[in-house]
């Protein structure tokens, strides 16, 4: 067991179980509203889970997000939902996960919880040959010329996680251009593929867990169904 995993399971246990959950396409708001239930509905053992997806197109508005930051949404709906940060955009081709986690359980603040997001997507970039950094006071995960490759927006809620990351891998980048991306304009925004990384959104899922369950301290378990209804 490494550093992070002991500090989150302690010395002489087993790490936390993770239910890493295969959820394919799907539409954003029924998962939004599923991951308010299953926070709602959770306890103290309740296992956490990760949800694992991409969705149809969509751009959500964080509650600090300012519509103007919306240029020209067009056919894209617009949805404001409760996670932190400004607009981004959901879309066929980029992988979004839900860490569903009860952060008081590994000790983790939500600083903590942002910069093992970050590191665990920097750290799924470099296998792929990619180097990726953070941006100081800019969540998120940028390619060395500044174009952002993976959007944060977190939300907790007595102690527990959700929303998560949205990581682009092969995705039509033609709607950020309708948007301020997180809330800065000209934000130039890239993929995976672009970078000449892989296009095949199971792949990069397969090889972003081990680096977020590291970071987390956590033990994953996969599971290709659907969380069960609340």
């Amino acid at each position: 067991m490494d550093a992070v995993s002991r500090s989150a399971a302690g010395p002489d246990t087993d790490p936390p179980r993770l239910l890493v959950r295969w959820l394919g396409r799907r539409p954003y708001l029924p998962v939004w509203r599923a991951m308010q239930a299953f926070t709602d509905g959770r306890d103290a053992a309740t296992v956490d889970e990760l949800w694992l997806l991409e969705h149809d197109p969509v751009f959500t508005l964080g509650q600090a997000g300012k519509p103007e930051h919306v240029l020209a949404a067009g056919d894209i709906p617009v949805i404001p939902v409760d996670r932190g940060g400004q607009v981004t955009y959901h879309g066929p081709g980029q992988l979004v996960a839900y860490p569903l986690i009860d952060l008081r359980r590994l000790g983790l603040g939500v600083k903590a919880l942002v910069d093992r997001i970050e590191q665990a997507i920097i750290d799924t970039c470099a296998g792929f040959g990619i180097a990726a950094f953070r941006k100081d006071g800019a969540p998120g995960v940028y390619t060395a010329d500044g174009a952002k490759i993976a959007a944060l927006g977190l939300r907790v809620r007595r102690g527990c996680g959700f929303h998560g990351l949205a990581f682009n891998v092969a995705m039509d980048l033609e709607p950020y251009a309708r948007i301020n991306p997180c809330g800065y304009a000209g934000q130039p925004v890239t993929t995976l593929l672009d970078c000449g990384g892989p296009s095949d959104l199971r792949l990069v899922a397969e090889r972003l867990v081990p680096h977020l369950s590291r970071q987390l301290g956590l033990q994953t378990e996969w599971h290709d169904d659907p969380p069960e209804p609340r």
